[in-house]
């Protein structure tokens, strides 16, 4: 699956040429801190992680990233769609495509930390504990210095980023 077309706009694969954009769609977000803003580097480093909705003209309307956290799990992040297209099916659109990438990559569960509980659960997701993971899996991700996995493991250390949002699980 290259791109995939949607109503008015395509999802496909991000590209380096996107960050700045990418960037600007999540900004607003950050600013609400309902994301956490990144540099520039990690945006660059993890571009193979993104998909992006972009429409005819080139306006990017979404994004979202799936990032891999073990041998069966990976994590839905920095999911954004722009406020004029909240509510037209982006958001679905692109969960949908990352669904379908880990797939692929063989992973079985998807884990999101998130404000918007609603719309995860109309797409399968259920609130969760903390324990996850067994614990030697654990003891192998606390060694991660990917703040999104510190987040997964709910580390003292980002519990200023964490509060108030929700740890949901969906089994694929």
């Amino acid at each position: 699956m290259v791109e995939q077309a949607q109503q008015g706009y395509v999802v496909r694969r991000a590209r380096t040429s996107d960050v700045r954009r990418i960037q600007a769609l999540v900004e607003p977000l950050v600013q609400q801190r309902i994301l956490l803003g990144k540099d520039d580097v990690v945006f660059y480093e993890a571009v193979q992680e993104f998909r992006v909705a972009e429409t005819p003209d080139g306006e990017l309307i979404g994004c979202g990233a799936l990032h891999v956290i073990w041998e069966d799990l990976g994590e839905v992040r920095t999911l954004a769609v722009s406020a004029d297209h909240l509510g037209t099916g982006v958001g679905h659109a692109l969960v949908e495509r990352l669904e379908h990438d880990a797939i692929e990559l063989g992973l079985r569960r998807l884990f999101c930390l998130t404000f918007e509980t609603g719309f995860f659960t109309r797409h399968g997701y259920q609130e969760i504990g903390e324990e996850i993971v067994p614990p030697e899996v654990y003891a192998q991700l606390v060694r991660s210095s990917d703040e999104g996995v510190a987040e997964f493991l709910d580390l003292a250390r980002v519990k200023p980023n964490t509060l108030g949002n929700t740890r949901m699980l969906k089994l694929l």
